[in-house]
């Protein structure tokens, strides 16, 4: 086994709302109001969708009406583990945007830090109370695994999960607390559930009353919570006469999750830089996985000629 290396669920591909777009020359994201399914494979610099995002379309046009004008806003999905900690996995987080590489991982209390003498643990005060946090762009950043369930046979793997990426505290808060709240009532059986996750919108002051949108996980479409945790019992059942151990799976995930020091690779972590923390000049632009409400992109930092031009400026006034 390698040293060092986290094992991760495996990813069958990606829940985004958004893409990265270029503009003026830049690549840069963009906002949208659906989900978007797509595989880990880009083309010409666009994510390629993956088969379970035209399948799901299909399955939600019931007027007949042109595929592509349907709108994915929301899809049906159970979870690989019971811990809602293993689920959902959010840190305060920077990385290098040069390299793609992480560069300190912080729950608000710890942190674990990349320094020149290796890998440090360290105290966390937050973003705000963190001046490399504040002069780097560290910020909320989430991963959600989960099963989409689709009815092709094809497309099932009960090990393998689809990624959803969030820097919205809006997502990471909501779906932490409905995974928190589903695992009590469930007695511990959070994999059993059948969910879904669902696009809301909302607006703020801070999104000028604008429509924000925002992630959320509910009980499946169509059914009551009364109708769901009885199906949640009936393959909570069929699961333990099978021989399936749930507990060991949890076991094997967190085990793995704790062998390296940082999650992401830098392979990943390029993809994850381009579409979360980007540097724009302070163009107003929101990362595909953020909250709309907030203000994701880094504006770049100002050059000796911008501070010199800044300060001649107000000695003329």
């Amino acid at each position: 086994m390698l040293k060092g290396l986290a094992l991760t669920p495996p990813v069958l591909g990606r829940i985004s709302i958004g893409r990265v777009v270029e503009k003026a020359g830049k690549r840069l994201p963009e906002k949208d109001d659906e989900f978007t399914i797509t595989s880990q494979v880009q083309t010409r610099g666009a994510w390629v969708n993956h088969p379970v995002d035209a399948e799901l379309r299909k399955a939600a046009n019931s007027t007949g009406s042109d595929q592509a004008s349907i709108k994915l806003r929301s899809i049906p999905v159970r979870l690989l583990f019971d811990d809602p900690d293993l689920n959902l996995r959010a840190n305060y987080s920077l990385f290098d945007r040069k390299t793609g590489r992480p560069l300190c991982v912080g729950n608000g209390e710890t942190c674990r830090r990349s320094t020149s003498a290796g890998v440090q643990t360290l105290e966390c005060a937050s973003p705000e109370g963190c001046e490399l946090g504040m002069d780097q762009g560290c910020k909320p950043y989430g991963r959600l695994n989960v099963r989409i369930d689709v009815d092709s046979v094809e497309h099932t793997d009960e090990l393998g999960s689809f990624v959803f990426r969030t820097t919205g505290f809006n997502s990471i808060r909501t779906l932490a607390a409905r995974l928190q709240y589903f695992q009590a009532i469930t007695g511990g059986k959070l994999s059993a559930m059948p969910l879904e996750l669902r696009l809301r919108g909302k607006s703020t002051a801070q999104s000028h009353r604008s429509a924000i949108f925002y992630v959320d996980l509910t009980v499946r479409g169509g059914m009551t919570l009364l109708e769901a945790m009885a199906q949640t019992k009936a393959t909570w059942a069929e699961r333990e006469a099978a021989g399936l151990d749930q507990a060991a799976l949890d076991a094997a995930a967190k085990a793995g999750l704790a062998l390296g020091a940082f999650e992401e690779s830098a392979e990943d972590g390029a993809a994850v830089v381009e579409e979360f923390y980007p540097v724009t000049g302070g163009e107003a632009n929101s990362s595909p996985g953020a909250d709309q409400s907030e203000a994701q992109t880094i504006p770049a930092r100002p050059t000796l000629s911008n501070k010199l031009e800044a300060k001649a400026a107000l000695l003329r006034h």
